[in-house]
């Protein structure tokens, strides 16, 4: 694979196992909680790629040591709950939005001045959206027009608040939970529209913190410590859902998914295909350092349209291009509404999804907040995919590819090393 193009040839089925890299939300967030942990913090199953490596980076530069113990093995060296030191210079998050944006909430705690910056993409990314709430929790914090650069000048104490966000957000509720270990008294309270990710609310569970959690609300109380110890890192759902959904539609498929994270704060795919028809088996479920682990069984079948709601998109908002790929192959119209947030990810993802199917043969209508498509169960015509630097869009294409007639160039492949950098050999690997 070149920074030029990926060519995915035709394949007639998805068959075999595979194991995908661990979950890049859960590596982002062992690293940050085991940087403020007391004592080392073993993490295994960590899911290397551009944006986990930029947490790394980023918790390096605040004086913390982080140890390559093995392949997918890293140790850190907790520097406790007000360790960090401050950097000389800016912290480079490259792409990583959860970075960006978690990251405030630890710096809200420390004592100094801190700047976040990043790529081109992330410098577009909304930041009030964190910036806020911490103003009304005692930081002071400046943006850029809105936007990256961010600067956090903190001096080591929070106010605790209750906060109820605007828009449902994992990112932004991580921050205000993060930043209210460090009140001077009281509960922090997040509210929110609808159910998000629970990553780091099931991770500060294991580091000791008393986590108050009832429909719609989340709360921590001031911490005085954190004890991580370890953290064994579940395949990425995300990452194991474009395999998902090839193999659903290619004919000749029999495939398992080893080890696979199934949070049900994360599989909501699994919940619209099943409404479609599709034949997904979930099996030998376990508990992994509190995260919800299973295998994944795939087989071909035929589907049916199902429409997505806004209450169900926070649940799968990164497989919501996935889903509009598995649309064109069913019968019937599917509609997907309340996903607006989908236009300030790594691209415009709503254009730049409706403009890859629409370029290999499907027929999407991109929507304000979302997609219409009319499904024709055959496959697509293939063609070519332009990533648009999300790599979101680039295992979209490369899906699109396998399923195709005539196969997929996709441009600007290389930012699949943003989360998963071997992708398209494992996709290879199980084609069939």
């Amino acid at each position: 694979m070149s920074a030029a193009g990926l060519r995915i040839a035709p394949a007639g089925g998805l068959t075999g196992e595979l194991a995908v890299p661990g979950d890049k939300s859960i590596s982002h967030r062992a690293v940050l909680l085991g940087a403020i942990s007391s004592g080392p913090v073993q993490v295994r199953g960590f899911g290397a790629s551009a944006d986990t490596l930029s947490t790394v980076a980023a918790v390096e530069a605040l004086g913390v040591e982080v140890e390559q113990a093995g392949e997918d093995e890293l140790v850190v060296h907790g520097a406790g709950l007000r360790g960090l030191d401050a950097p000389h210079g800016p912290i480079d998050v490259g792409n990583a939005g959860t970075l960006i944006r978690l990251l405030p909430g630890i710096l809200a705690g420390q004592r100094g001045s801190f700047e976040l910056t990043g790529d081109e993409s992330i410098r577009s990314r909304p930041m009030e959206r964190i910036a806020e709430p911490l103003r009304q929790m005692g930081v002071e914090v400046e943006t850029t027009d809105g936007r990256p650069p961010v600067r956090v000048r903190a001096t080591g104490h929070t106010r605790a608040v209750s906060y109820e966000l605007p828009v449902a957000s994992a990112q932004v509720k991580s921050c205000v939970l993060l930043a209210g270990l460090f009140a001077e008294r009281g509960v922090t309270e997040v509210r929110e529209p609808l159910p998000t990710r629970d990553h780091t609310e099931r991770l500060l569970r294991a580091a000791g913190v008393p986590v108050d959690r009832s429909p719609g609300r989340v709360a921590v109380s001031p911490a005085g410590e954190l004890h991580l110890d370890e953290v064994d890192v579940p395949g990425d759902f995300s990452s194991a859902a474009p395999f998902i959904v090839a193999a659903t539609a290619l004919s000749g498929s029999n495939l398992t998914l080893r080890g696979v994270g199934v949070n049900p704060t994360r599989t909501g795919l699994l919940t619209v295909m099943e409404r479609m028809g599709a034949r997904v088996g979930v099996f030998r479920r376990r508990l992994q350092s509190g995260e919800p682990v299973a295998d994944v069984e795939v087989r071909p079948a035929e589907l049916v349209a199902a429409d997505v709601e806004p209450e169900l998109v926070p649940l799968l908002v990164d497989e919501l291009p996935l889903v509009a790929l598995l649309a064109c192959f069913a019968h019937g119209v599917t509609t997907i509404r309340g996903a607006g947030e989908l236009r300030v990810k790594e691209s415009d993802r709503i254009a730049a999804t409706a403009a890859a199917l629409n370029g290999v043969g499907g027929h999407v209508e991109p929507l304000e907040d979302g997609f219409r498509i009319r499904g024709v169960p055959t496959r697509l015509r293939g063609g070519r995919v332009d990533a648009a630097g999300d790599h979101r869009v680039a295992m979209l294409g490369a899906v699109a590819g396998v399923c195709s007639q005539e196969g997929v160039e996709v441009s600007g492949a290389s930012v699949l090393g943003v989360s998963f950098p071997d992708f398209a050999d494992r996709l290879a690997a199980v084609s069939a």
